[in-house]
């Protein structure tokens, strides 16, 4: 039984000479341009006393929290000399300000006003929220970020999620600055790459990376304001973006998703939302789902529509075909509520 789911060069003495006349002007140019800079980057290094920095750090969720843990522990010995959080939340409170509450670290609400100069330091991990120039100003060493991608690869509010999907065999966390109007087009501070298994899950990659992250803003404060001085731009040839995403992605195209597609969504979307199909308007949750490769099942749904679906003993699961004449197995399915378990053959299409 079938189931279908559906440049130009000039004489040296010629220009010299051209210079002889304002020869002072612009020497004192130059070593005024030179100064300013100079002048620049010695006030930054004299913000601070003995290393001790003034963080305030935004933040909300638990991807954030391994960063802050880096930051307080740094505070608990000293490396820094003020820590303070800005979070988000109305009456549920999230993963940072348990955190904050647990180890007594003062709260602020967003939106915050800063003073000038109060903080020497942002850091924004996972907030969500665009920050104004205002706010970015009030930092004499401005913002900085610990982005889940390697900018400028997944711009956005879900880059993990973005990456999965994709198949992406490589990601990593960057530590850039904070700019103004718009999310992730800052410099690149920092950046660490790590490889992607085949079969990794959100949750995992998603502790993987938090946990990166929090590792390179340590590595990032060990040599601060070098780091800030050499900061790169972002190629921008290379930019893909990941925005934020619903419930309505979890909906499976057999026609146009290969059996790699749904795994690699399936991969992203664990934790957050179950893959989704129908058969007679009826909505059907597919979970534990896995590619697979048979020449029998090949062979025999060859000439069948994606989306058709046999049960298979030997597996104990129900094979739906893709495009491309791929498969996946799916375990474990949710109907109108109602869960069986796979292998079951009581389910009522």
């Amino acid at each position: 039984m079938y189931i279908i789911l559906s440049r130009t060069v000039y004489n040296t003495t010629q220009f010299l000479c051209s210079f002889k006349g304002i020869n002072k002007i612009f020497l004192v140019t130059f070593n005024l341009k030179v100064y300013n800079k100079y002048y620049t980057f010695y006030n930054k290094s004299h913000i601070l006393q003995n290393n001790s920095w003034k963080v305030l750090f935004f933040g909300t969720d638990e991807f954030a929290v391994e960063s802050l843990k880096i930051l307080y522990d740094k505070y608990e010995s000293k490396e820094l000399e003020r820590l303070e959080i800005v979070t988000n939340y109305k009456i549920k409170e999230n993963p940072v300000v348990k955190y904050a509450k647990k180890n007594k670290i003062i709260i602020h609400k967003w939106p915050v006003e800063i003073n000038k100069s109060e903080f020497h330091i942002g850091i924004v991990v996972s907030f969500g929220h665009l920050i104004p120039s205002t706010i970015i100003n009030a930092f004499p060493l401005g913002m900085l970020n610990v982005h889940g991608s390697l900018l400028p690869r997944w711009r956005g509010a879900a880059p993990i999620i973005h990456t999965l999907i994709n198949g992406d065999l490589k990601t990593g966390v960057t530590i850039m600055k904070i700019m103004p109007k718009k999310f992730d087009i800052g410099e690149i501070v920092l950046q660490k790459q790590i490889d992607i298994d085949e079969h990794e899950t959100m949750p995992k990659l998603y502790t993987k990376l938090a946990k990166l992250g929090g590792n390179l803003l340590k590595e990032t404060f060990e040599n601060l304001l070098e780091l800030l001085q050499f900061a790169k731009p972002q190629d921008e040839t290379n930019i893909t973006y990941a925005p934020k995403i619903t419930s309505k992605i979890s909906l499976i195209n057999w026609n146009k998703m290969s059996a790699t597609n749904v795994y690699n969504l399936h991969r992203a979307l664990l934790g957050l939302y179950d893959l989704t199909t129908s058969f007679q308007n009826v909505k059907i949750k597919l979970l534990d789902i896995q590619k697979i490769e048979s020449k029998i099942i090949a062979t025999k749904l060859k000439e069948e529509n994606t989306g058709v679906a046999i049960y298979s003993k030997k597996n104990n699961a129900l094979i739906i075909k893709c495009k491309e004449n791929s498969f996946v197995s799916v375990k474990k399915i949710t109907v109108q509520g109602d869960f069986l378990t796979g292998g079951s053959r009581q389910v009522k299409w």
